[in-house]
């Protein structure tokens, strides 16, 4: 796993890039070639954005976006650090579960910020990049975007939070549905479930989203910072107990058969053959 106690971004090292304009920061997800994939060091450094927009007066709202033809693909499994050592099955597995459970706090200090955040949405939104999006308060999609959350069909569960999310939004039909069979999404059906609140042309994405999010900027903060406080107080009052029981169904998942089995069956291309183990 990486250094969890550094708080610079190397030079070359970059997942995400802060711009601050006019009053928006600019939050880019900045790894194009690998379609924008997640990884441990994304984490990490987008909490340390978090914490720099948080305490940030000159911040009135934030837009989320990414360069390149993908929102985010998912994880990196080849990042550095992506796997998890331990002398025993069990080692392993209270190791993931920390890891997962830093993660989570990483996310929060991101989903909790006082500023609202607004998501721009192209190409693929899958994985952890679904999850990533659904932890923005308003949802802009481009027409081509494609929302997944395919963990199962790898041997994993979902791991932060977004078929909670779901749940919440969509109701939890909607979010078994999607989270056990791996299924995709158009954007016009996920905004039909509520999960994205606009679908524009890919042209217009960046347009859009960026005027939301000058729009927000435009208002009062200490209202605005009021209004999404209290909208998140009513509707987020169960999801810190589910996400510790996330992190460990995902800590179990990570270590099992059946996560190498899927990852190696993708690999080759092939169905995988899971036991159960």
């Amino acid at each position: 796993m990486i250094d969890t106690t550094r708080t610079d971004v190397p030079e070359g090292e970059e997942r995400l890039r802060l711009d601050i304009e006019d009053g928006v920061g600019v939050l880019t997800l900045c790894r194009p070639a690998k379609l924008n994939a997640w990884s441990w060091e994304s984490t990490r450094q987008l909490g340390l954005f978090a914490d720099r927009i948080r305490f940030d007066p000159s911040v009135r709202a934030v837009l989320l976006r990414a360069e390149g033809r993908a929102f985010c693909a998912g994880i990196d499994v080849s990042a550095p650090g992506g796997a998890i050592t331990g002398r025993s099955g069990a080692e392993r597995a209270r190791a993931y579960y920390e890891g997962i459970r830093w993660a989570h706090e990483r996310f929060a200090a991101f989903a909790r910020l006082p500023q609202p955040v607004v998501a721009a949405v192209r190409g693929y939104c899958l994985g952890f990049g679904f999850e990533l999006a659904l932890m923005a308060d308003i949802r802009i999609a481009a027409r081509d975007a494609v929302f997944a959350l395919p963990e199962a069909q790898l041997g994993l569960a979902v791991d932060a939070g977004g078929d909670l999310r779901i749940a919440r939004e969509a109701g939890a039909g909607w979010a078994k549905y999607l989270a056990l069979t791996g299924r995709r999404l158009d954007a016009t059906t996920a905004e039909r479930l509520h999960l994205v609140q606009v679908v524009v042309e890919e042209t217009e994405l960046e347009q859009t989203a960026r005027a939301v999010a000058a729009q927000i900027a435009a208002n009062a903060p200490l209202a605005v910072q009021g209004v999404k406080h209290d909208i998140d107080a009513y509707a987020e009052a169960p999801l810190t107990a589910a996400l510790d029981r996330t992190a460990l169904s995902a800590a179990l998942t990570l270590t099992s058969d059946d996560a190498a089995e899927g990852y190696t069956a993708k690999g080759a291309r092939r169905a995988p053959r899971f036991e159960g183990k």
